[in-house]
């Protein structure tokens, strides 16, 4: 395959993707995504599992029940049939069936504290993060609303040492288009505190400070949304981050009040850890908020 037609495969693979994740809360009818993004049906299934690994009927299925999974726990004033309905279940009891298929529970025994043991394992599951002794219980987060922000990104699957390399090709993309001015960003559209490491989608995201001509990059685009968030400052090196997320979402965020939306939320860098030859970090965590 060409280079140019394998890039061009890459970026539609993305879109769709990404397409999906926005529009995870409505029937996604992939007869009308195919007429959408102009391009034959079956070869828009072909090219996203060659990008992803995995069909398009299975990515949707498992991104609504990791959206589920969260708000389960985070939305204490939301049904459970509402939940559901809020990550595209148009029936209730599908909803359940599939839940418990996955999580070896139903979504009642979850929200009482089943989730508990499925998250400490994921957990685990990082070398870097189990060995973090890292405490987040004296932060405190400043409320504030974030406008939207058009990003070049790249997607990585899953959290291990390849994460770098997906950072660096960034930071060579950057320095190649003489930037100087820019914002890094990753992008988290799945939980990874109840979603299993090697499943979750990292975007690393770049934001120019002066947006560039199209014929000038290759790379896709999104737009990460504009609305409140609880905006949480953080430092500390490799792993810790993860154990920050664990902590926001299944300690602060369910004693705080509010609840979270199907927003995904997102880290902006100071200081990169991936990136810093002493492998510390120093960000600022938006954490999607309602009340």
């Amino acid at each position: 395959m060409k280079r140019a037609t394998l890039e061009k495969n890459t970026n539609m693979a993305n879109d769709i993707m990404y397409y999906i994740y926005v529009h995870i809360d409505t029937a996604i009818n992939l007869d009308e995504l195919a007429k959408m993004f102009s391009i034959n049906k079956f070869y828009m299934h072909k090219i996203f599992k060659e990008v992803f690994g995995r069909n398009i009927y299975e990515s949707i299925q498992s991104i609504r029940l990791q959206k589920a999974s969260t708000l389960l726990l985070t939305n204490h004033y939301s049904t459970i049939s509402q939940i559901s309905l809020l990550c595209g279940y148009a029936s209730h009891i599908s909803f359940i069936r599939a839940f418990k298929k996955r999580y070896a529970m139903s979504p009642k025994v979850w929200r009482k504290g089943g989730y508990k043991e499925y998250s400490q394992e994921l957990l685990l599951s990082s070398p870097y993060a189990s060995r973090s002794t890292a405490s987040f219980e004296d932060i405190s987060p400043d409320i504030v609303k974030m406008p939207e922000m058009s990003a070049y990104y790249i997607r990585h699957r899953g959290y291990e040492k390849k994460i770098r390399l997906t950072w660096q090709k960034i930071q060579t993309w950057l320095f190649s288009h003489h930037i100087d001015s820019y914002t890094m960003i990753s992008l988290y559209h799945d939980n990874p505190a109840l979603t299993a490491l090697g499943e979750c989608q990292h975007v690393a995201c770049l934001v120019p400070k002066e947006r560039l001509l199209e014929k000038n990059t290759k790379l896709p685009q999104l737009t990460i949304s504009q609305g409140v968030y609880a905006k949480f400052d953080i430092e500390g090196e490799d792993g810790d981050i993860l154990r920050f997320i664990h902590w926001v979402y299944l300690e602060w965020l369910p004693n705080s009040g509010y609840e979270t939306t199907i927003r995904p939320p997102y880290t902006i860098y100071r200081k990169h850890h991936h990136l810093s030859d002493d492998k510390r970090f120093e960000v600022s965590f938006y954490l999607p908020i309602s009340f």
